[in-house]
């Protein structure tokens, strides 16, 4: 998984394509939180994740930068998440580094041409 992490990290920023309009920062749970409309629900990445993504410490703006950024991606693994584990609609959720990491592979492979 190091391979895949140190790739998530480097990506360029070509798979943004969301609205981040409603996109915060919550100091109390010190994670970022999107609403997933489909979903009807929020979905909180922990600080803890952008770390491992990363491969650093991040700030709060890094990463709000870094969701922006691959906001497509995360979305994803939201969606795949709520359909894997059968989430209850407007129930909460939350992305693990795992998570998001999958999904930021399997996106720039796509982009790529290469099978996941």
């Amino acid at each position: 998984m190091g391979i895949g992490l140190d790739y998530c990290a480097s990506l360029n920023g070509s798979m943004n394509d969301g609205p981040t309009a409603a996109v915060t920062w919550r100091a109390d749970i010190d994670a970022l939180m999107f609403f997933v409309e489909t979903h009807a629900a929020s979905c909180a990445v922990h600080r803890r994740a952008f770390r491992t993504l990363l491969r650093r410490d991040p700030t709060p703006r890094d990463c709000l930068t870094y969701f922006a950024r691959f906001e497509s991606a995360f979305r994803a693994a939201a969606t795949a998440k709520i359909a894997q584990n059968q989430i209850p609609v407007g129930t909460n959720l939350h992305l693990t580094s795992r998570d998001a990491a999958r999904k930021l592979i399997e996106l720039s492979s796509a982009q790529q041409g290469d099978d996941p």
